[in-house]
């Protein structure tokens, strides 16, 4: 099945310890596009200006990837700039230029309206819920978010986690939302609010997966290096939908097993700037790894 996404697609100045790129290809919906095309064909709604040619388009192109909803508007592309000193989880930002994006109204063209999976990216609250509400028959919907909107627009917030199935945030997030430390009972918190699945990603540490009966957790990849963490949470997002769009199942076990693919995804997307390393990335490598997930994590009892 197809899984629909709405959110930015930008250009990214990065600098990490191992080097800089200057203004590729980035945004909340490239990484979640490119990765969850993987495992299930992609809807992309997200707004771009005059200076996104026919060459950063190439990102998009070769790949289950329908860019029909991707908005052209007079201006400049939405820029974010940042750079990871000793924290790799976390950037410092050194610039933001919202442009195009500041006055971004999702527009689905018609055949995105019949979805039956969907994942509103980190945007305006606001916005996440009209689009939302285009979709009354869709079957499963997870929605990312941030301190910014947290903290800024608390009560939109709520009305949107209200009509929402999945919410996919870090646990400094989770915590902040549900105003409780203990990481458990902040999900219990959260879950009452409306979504019934929370997934708080924990950068190098994992991901947990509270679910109203159940708790799973996956340890993150042991990577030597990670060069450049821009976008790891919107592929582990990628990840996570893609597969469970291409299961169509959302048993616990199905859930499960998406959990490790977001984190399979977020490990690979790491290893370089950028969308560089999903570009490369082939099927048969993200299987080996999930295959080598699978062994590090199994025990008998």
């Amino acid at each position: 099945m197809p899984v629909l996404v709405v959110g930015s697609v930008a250009f990214d100045t990065l600098k990490t310890p191992y080097g800089q790129a200057n203004e590729v290809v980035g945004g909340a919906a490239t990484y979640f596009s490119i990765t969850a095309s993987f495992f299930a064909p992609v809807n992309i709604v997200a707004v771009v200006g005059d200076d996104f040619g026919p060459e950063q388009l190439k990102v998009f192109e070769g790949r289950r990837i329908d860019t029909r909803g991707i908005e052209r508007a007079a201006g400049r592309t939405f820029r974010w700039s940042g750079e990871y000193t000793g924290d790799m989880n976390e950037a410092k930002t050194l610039d933001t230029q919202l442009n195009v994006f500041e006055r971004f109204q999702p527009k689905l063209p018609a055949p995105y309206l019949a979805s039956d999976f969907v994942f509103l990216a980190n945007i305006q609250p606001t916005l996440q819920l009209a689009v939302r509400e285009q979709l009354p028959n869709a079957k499963l919907v997870g929605l990312d978010t941030m301190n910014f909107w947290i903290n800024g627009t608390p009560e939109d917030l709520r009305r949107t986690l209200a009509r929402v199935d999945v919410l996919i945030i870090n646990d400094k997030e989770a915590r902040t939302i549900a105003g409780i430390d203990n990481l458990r009972r902040a999900a219990a918190a959260i879950r009452k609010l409306g979504p019934s699945t929370l997934v708080v990603k924990r950068g190098e540490y994992g991901a947990c997966l509270f679910q109203e009966n159940s708790i799973f957790f996956a340890p993150g990849y042991p990577l030597e290096e990670v060069h450049d963490p821009t976008g790891a949470g919107d592929t582990f997002a990628g990840g996570f939908m893609g597969y469970l769009a291409s299961a169509g199942d959302l048993s616990d076990g199905c859930l499960r097993r998406a959990l490790i693919y977001g984190s399979v995804m977020a490990s690979f997307a790491v290893e370089e700037f950028g969308v560089s390393r999903l570009l490369r990335l082939t099927r048969s490598e993200i299987d080996a790894r999930f295959n080598e997930f699978k062994s590090m994590t199994h025990f008998e009892v």
